[in-house]
């Protein structure tokens, strides 16, 4: 048996100046997209936090806080479901599955003789 092997070789005379600025520019930019990113994934919990923070300032008295019981609570999700449902249309659930003829062509034809061969009922 006899393998065969490629011969990769690099040819350095096709890389010209513009090659070279043109890989340096992109590795910079790849990597300077990373680290921003790293800076930016690892203050964005700080980030959320100030915004929380200054959100929860309220003064007192300015907001009261409201017990639900319980038939409240489900006649406002007996609601909210009634509306979500509203917004489908309603099926019958039945599937019907009608057979329609296809139209004769030469193609279908040919085919039906090849899977012949292979048909054990004849």
């Amino acid at each position: 048996m006899h393998f065969f092997t490629l011969a990769i070789t690099w040819d350095w005379s096709n890389i010209n100046g513009f090659g070279i600025t043109t890989g340096i520019v992109g590795i910079i930019i790849v990597f300077s997209a990373l680290v921003l990113l790293s800076y930016i994934y690892r203050g964005l919990p700080k980030l959320l936090q100030v915004k929380l923070r200054r959100g929860g300032k309220v003064k007192k008295g300015a907001q009261e806080e409201v017990e639900l019981s319980g038939e409240v609570n489900a006649a406002i999700s007996m609601a909210i479901y009634l509306f979500f449902d509203e917004i489908h249309d309603q099926e019958s659930g039945k599937i019907t599955i009608k057979k329609v003829s296809k139209r004769y062509s030469p193609w279908s034809a040919h085919a039906a003789k090849m899977n012949s061969y292979f048909d054990k009922r004849k």
